[in-house]
């Protein structure tokens, strides 16, 4: 029993690196050919690099899907949407105010609201994300980002950078091209590491969950949802300590929203997800927390230390109580 679990904990370790590292590769080789292509930097930005974030948790869920790990799945992305919420923006407004921009307070912030409405009406209608719901996911996901797109193009024309556009360039920036070899290298290299690490960490969770005769669900909103969110969570925590957090809560929202739309949409048209209770109830606590952090964003444009303590104890307790329960 002790061999099994050591050997799955190390799978799961070893799943989790291939996951973030294939992504970044992945990622790096899409956007470099792109822009051999002459995509504009903006699409690109918006498209390959915004999405690479959810890779990890993509492959999780739709690994999860096809092994009939269905409540994995699920319960991957609601826990990695409110780790991402809690934990990730209440430590950063632990070490550094955190300011909201008008577009994330206005338009990203109840998008992402009605995105989780949205997936709990769904889930509770015959407890089920069914393959017309998961296209119908994926074609809203695509209408949100042709909006993102539009809204960035008429800033540039009133001779406006938009917070969204000056995020993707920075990121944009920091990557250069490449020849086609090694950007080919880069794609099939990510693209085989995403899909084996998705694979063991499934694998390997389940194997876990099996041994300590916990659920797939525990599983997937803790250990699964925290390797998956983790990259999030290094680059938000040296932004903070760089003092560079002004686009922070615009990346965790827009993260929450791929993460519903895309991953459980691609996930759902591959393979029915079929909904537990608890995962109704998880959903409803990350309704909860995201009112709960758009109170705080609206009240002061900001997020300070004070909100942020809040956060963390919120999550604590949602930890203990999904622990027990």
């Amino acid at each position: 029993m002790a061999v099994t679990i050591l050997k799955a904990v190390v799978v799961l370790i070893i799943g989790f690196v291939l996951l973030v590292k294939g992504a970044d590769f992945f990622v790096e080789g899409a956007s470099s050919v792109a822009k051999m292509l002459k995509v504009p930097s903006l699409i690109i930005g918006m498209t390959i690099v915004a999405m690479g974030t959810s890779l990890p948790e993509t492959s999780v869920s739709i690994a999860a899907s096809m092994n009939n790990q269905n409540t994995l799945a699920v319960s991957n992305v609601v826990g990695s949407n409110i780790f991402n919420l809690m934990v990730v923006l209440g430590i950063c407004a632990v070490i550094s105010k955190l300011q909201v921009s008008r577009d994330v307070l206005k338009r990203d912030y109840p998008f992402s609201v009605l995105c989780a409405i949205l997936l709990l009406v769904c889930g509770c209608i015959g407890m089920e994300l069914g393959r017309i719901d998961g296209i119908a996911f994926l074609v809203i996901f695509v209408g949100f980002i042709v909006v993102l797109i539009k809204s960035a193009m008429d800033a540039r024309k009133r001779g406006e950078i938009s917070e969204k556009e000056r995020e993707m360039n920075e990121e944009m920036s920091e990557m250069k091209e490449q020849p086609v070899w090694k950007s080919i290298i880069y794609i099939v290299g990510g693209a085989i590491a995403i899909k084996y690490g998705g694979d063991w960490v499934v694998d390997s969770a389940s194997t876990i969950a099996t041994s300590f005769g916990i659920s797939a669900t525990l599983v997937g909103l803790t250990i699964c949802s925290v390797g998956t969110s983790l990259p999030e969570l290094v680059t938000s925590i040296v932004a903070a300590r760089k003092n560079e957090l002004d686009m922070a809560v615009g990346n965790v929202v827009g993260s929450n929203v791929f993460n519903i739309l895309m991953v459980l949409g691609v996930a759902a048209t591959i393979s029915p997800i079929t909904f537990l209770m608890e995962n109704v109830i998880d959903i409803i606590v990350l309704l909860v927390f995201s009112l709960i952090t758009w109170v705080f964003c609206i009240t002061k444009k900001e997020i300070g230390k004070k909100e942020g303590i809040i956060m963390l104890v919120l999550y604590a307790i949602y930890l203990v109580y999904i622990c027990l329960r």
